[in-house]
Order: C-alpha cells, then sequence, then structure tokens
C-alpha cells in the first residue's frame, strides 16, 4: 500500500471512529431522552389516578394525600377538559397575557388566554373527538369523574424535556463542527510543516551550490587563458549559467518572487528552448499559441521551472518518443496554458495525488517536481493547475490559468 493509500485510508478511519463517536453519544442522549419522557408519563398517570380518586371521593377519602399528589406536579403542563374540548382547569402554562389574578382558575383568566389555552388543546388534538384521541396519543388521559362521565387530560412535554431533547442535536451539531476544526487545523498544521520545510530545504540547496558554481565559473576562465578550445569552454560555461540559474530558482522558494509584466507566448516559447537541444529528437514539440499574447505578472526564472518539468514529465511518460503539444489562449478572464502529451496516462483517482510531495511512479525519483510546480503557479503567481484529462495509453493534458495581468 502506497503512502497516498495509507493516507486516504486513514482519512477514512478517522472520519468512521468520528461517525461511531457521534451515533454513541446520540444513543446516549436519546436514551435519557426517553427514559425521562417514559417518568413524565408515569406522573401523569399517577396525576391522573389522584384527580380521579378525588372525584369519585368519599366522606372517608384521604382528600390530603391526593391534593397533594396533584398539586405536585409543578412543571409539566397540564389541560383538564370534557368531551367537547372545554377546558376545565389548567396548570404549568406560560400563558401570552400575564395579567392574571395568582392562582386564576381558567373562568377568571383574560379573554386572550382562554383562547390561547383552547387553541392549544385543539391543536393537539386536531379536532377528532377526544375519546378517540386519548386510545392512541399517549399526551391524552381519560378519567372517569363519575358512571359514564369522562374528562380528558392533555400534557405536554416539560420545559427540561423539551431542551434535553434539543440537546442531541445540539450535541451532534457541536461534534460536527468540532471534528472539522480538527480536521481544519491538521491539514493546515500539516501544509504548514511542509512549507517550512520546502523554504529551508530550497534555501539551503542555493546555498551550497552557490560555492561549486563560483569555483566552476572561475576554473572556466583559467581554461580559456590557457588556450582551451574556445567551443569547449562556451559549452562549460553555458551549463555553469544553467546551474546558476537552478540556485537562483531555489533561492525563490519559500520567498515572494519579485514579479514583472511578462507576455505569455514569449515566455512560454523561451523556457522551451533550453529542452528542446536536451531531449530526444523522436519528441515533436508543437507550439500552438494563440493570436493576441496576453499579458501575466510572472517571476520568469520561476515560471521557466515549470515549463521544463511539465515538458520533462511529459517527456518521460512517453518514454523518449512522442509528440507533446503547447497551447495558450485566455478564457474566461484566465489566461491559460496546456501542455498535452501522448503518453501512458493518469488514472482519474491520482488526478490531485500527483501533485503531492513524494507522489512519483517512476523507478527513480523523489515526486517532487508536480508539487513543485502546484507550489509556483498557485502560491506565487495566484493561478491554479489541475490535470485536465487522461485517458490510459493515450496521454495526459496539464491545464495552468494565471490571472491576466
Amino acid at each position: 500500500m502506497g503512502i497516498y493509500e495509507r493516507q486516504r485510508t486513514g482519512k477514512f478511519i478517522f472520519l468512521g471512529i468520528s461517525v461511531i463517536a457521534i451515533i454513541f453519544f446520540l444513543l446516549i442522549s436519546n436514551s435519557l431522552v426517553k427514559e425521562l419522557a417514559q417518568q413524565e408519563r408515569e406522573r401523569m398517570d399517577i396525576w391522573a389516578s389522584a384527580t380521579e380518586k378525588l372525584a369519585k371521593s368519599n366522606i372517608d377519602s384521604d382528600f390530603e394525600f391526593l391534593l397533594a399528589i396533584i398539586s405536585q406536579n409543578n412543571s409539566i403542563p397540564v389541560l383538564v377538559s370534557d368531551s367537547a374540548y372545554n377546558i376545565v382547569d389548567y396548570r404549568n402554562f406560560r400563558l401570552p397575557d400575564e395579567v392574571n389574578p395568582e392562582g386564576a382558575t381558567f373562568d377568571e383568566l383574560s379573554q386572550k388566554n382562554k383562547d390561547f389555552l383552547t387553541k392549544r388543546l385543539k391543536k393537539a388534538g386536531q379536532g377528532k373527538p377526544l375519546s378517540a384521541i386519548a386510545a392512541t396519543d399517549p399526551h391524552f388521559i381519560r378519567v372517569e369523574i363519575y358512571f359514564n362521565n369522562y374528562q380528558y387530560i392533555y400534557y405536554e412535554d416539560s420545559i427540561l424535556l423539551k431542551r434535553l431533547s434539543m440537546y442531541p442535536y445540539i450535541q451532534l451539531a457541536v461534534m460536527i463542527i468540532l471534528v472539522v476544526i480538527i480536521y481544519i487545523a491538521v491539514v493546515y498544521t500539516k501544509r504548514a510543516e511542509q512549507n517550512r520545510v520546502w523554504a529551508g530545504l530550497s534555501k539551503e540547496t542555493a546555498h551550497q551550490l552557490g560555492t561549486p558554481i563560483s569555483s566552476l565559473m572561475a576554473w572556466n576562465e583559467y581554461l580559456e587563458s590557457t588556450g582551451v578550445d574556445k567551443e569547449i569552454t562556451d559549452e562549460m560555461n553555458k551549463d555553469v549559467k544553467r546551474l546558476s540559474v537552478i540556485a537562483d530558482r531555489f533561492s525563490k522558494i519559500g520567498s515572494m518572487p519579485e514579479m514583472q509584466l511578462e507576455y505569455i507566448n514569449e515566455i512560454v516559447g523561451q523556457s522551451l528552448q533550453y529542452m528542446k537541444s536536451r531531449i530526444s529528437g523522436k519528441v515533436k514539440i508543437v507550439m500552438n499559441l494563440s493570436e493576441d499574447d496576453h499579458g501575466v505578472l510572472l517571476s520568469i526564472p520561476l515560471f521557466e521551472w515549470v515549463m521544463e518539468n511539465l515538458t520533462k514529465n511529459a517527456v518521460d511518460a512517453m518514454g523518449g518518443e512522442g509528440t507533446i503539444t503547447i497551447t495558450t489562449g485566455m478564457e474566461k478572464g484566465k489566461v491559460w496554458i496546456e501542455v498535452k502529451d501522448t503518453g501512458k496516462g493518469i488514472p482519474r483517482k491520482n488526478f490531485k495525488n500527483v501533485f503531492s510531495p513524494g507522489f512519483t511512479t517512476k523507478k527513480r525519483g523523489w515526486g517532487l517536481g508536480l508539487t513543485l510546480v502546484k507550489r509556483i503557479i498557485e502560491d506565487y503567481h495566484g493561478g491554479k493547475i489541475f490535470v485536465k484529462d487522461s485517458e490510459l495509453g493515450k496521454g495526459t493534458t496539464f491545464r495552468i490559468e494565471l490571472p491576466p495581468a
């Protein structure tokens, strides 16, 4: 299993554990809510039983005990009505009109509060006969007042139960937000660490190259002075200059390079001159440049590095034989460059992975070329690079999009 398959598996494991944890806590919360709801139902059954016994009580009944049971309900909203939805008593409702005598009976309430409670009851009963509703709805309890004469107790969940019933959803939202924050924090921490590594390695590479480049330049001048064939020293001088360009590129990684207005067709052509003389004669490079040359803000050394990397990757993908087509244009406010090869292609699942550090399909190589390309285009030039299209056995097209100057 490759590093990116392991990373993908790790993400799935993290998400799986998070989902399991969320489900576990939701089940516990729902269990608590159901248990409390059952307790409130049992309390209302006792309350209804006490009410029924009080209505049927005789002189020998324990009135104080029954009244104590009834008065203990100070949290569950209750309405008592006859079968025609005429309310005879109420408890623990927050009424819209607060101007009422303390401990007022239903008849003593303002008309606004009476209408409020009546509407609440009818909505719960859906306008159906209460005798039928009580048989199916656990929030309605039938109470026999005397022989074949019934009243109906309707109760709602207490404020505490309503708040607890919302708790699982609040908990779910909080846990999802927490998981997202942790995931983003890990991703950004990893990216920041990679950026520091890139910057450190690049500057150190540029520093290490400086000394041998200076030495080679001095040796080349010495060879010229001793009469060595000028053609030889000229070729050596080209390679020394090439090393200087590479060192300059590495020095620009990790700090914002200076941007200048350049024209894309001209820069694309220049960047390919070095590669044309160093690739197989079996590789054909076709340039389809747009008629209008579009201006963009570029760092020439870094952008040339991008084009050389893409061209070299295309040559490797084709095994040193095939056609590379470079196309430029402007569309939807973006200047674009496409590099198309006739190589072996990339599986769709790897369209994003090809830009990740260490990803490579070659037997040799560090898998850093396209990572550098992505960093240069997106971090320094404010553009975008992606695999536009690829078909196994037929080739791949990379597309660069840059903001116009």
